[in-house]
């Protein structure tokens, strides 16, 4: 997959990236898995993840096994370098309270991230595409939510959010410039 990377914009004191690329090959503390309630790294990412990275990351998430919607947990990154990975349960399409359960996944994952002291951090266009989760409302809740979230932390120096798709890509950067009241680059 090329790289392609728009240069984003800051908020509260943290650059806030978007880029279309492996989430598993970026260099940053902490990456964000969609993960399934039993925690099995199945196809796509979690293939990615279970590859590259080794079966220690499997070995971990056994011992957490399952989480409910809107619970994350943390694991190592194994061989990838990235030094840990969320794995994020969040909603499905048409479940009902979608978007307040994708906040809820949200919000525990930043705390995730903060309580391993990520200083930066990828997501992924979380629940898009597999889990059918509408890519704008994804990429207004997810940006509201890492808004809200850098109010009151300032742990988080980046954020790269790594979409997979052109349309991924232009609701983010819509959203993004949104936020940013029309001044990210």
């Amino acid at each position: 997959m090329s790289t392609a990377v728009f240069e984003g914009t800051r908020l509260h004191g943290a650059t806030v990236r978007l880029v279309r690329d492996d989430i598993t090959e970026l260099d940053v503390d902490a990456f964000v898995f969609y993960a399934s309630h039993d925690l099995i790294l199945g196809s796509g990412h979690g293939t990615a993840i279970s590859v590259r990275g080794g079966p220690s990351i499997q070995k971990e998430l056994k011992a957490l096994a399952p989480l409910e919607t809107g619970q994350a947990a943390v694991t190592g990154a194994g061989n990838l370098k990235a030094k840990h990975i969320v794995h994020a349960v969040g909603p499905r399409f048409r479940e009902p309270d979608l978007e307040r359960k994708l906040r809820s996944t949200m919000d525990e994952t930043l705390r995730c991230a903060r309580r391993v002291g990520a200083r930066s951090l990828a997501l992924p266009a979380m629940g898009a595409g597999y889990y059918g989760i509408p890519t704008a409302l994804c990429a207004r809740v997810m940006l509201q939510a890492l808004d809200d979230h850098l109010r009151s932390d300032d742990a988080l120096e980046e954020v790269v959010i790594s979409v997979l798709d052109t349309p991924q890509w232009e609701a983010f950067r819509a959203a993004l410039e949104a936020l940013d009241g029309g001044k990210a680059r």
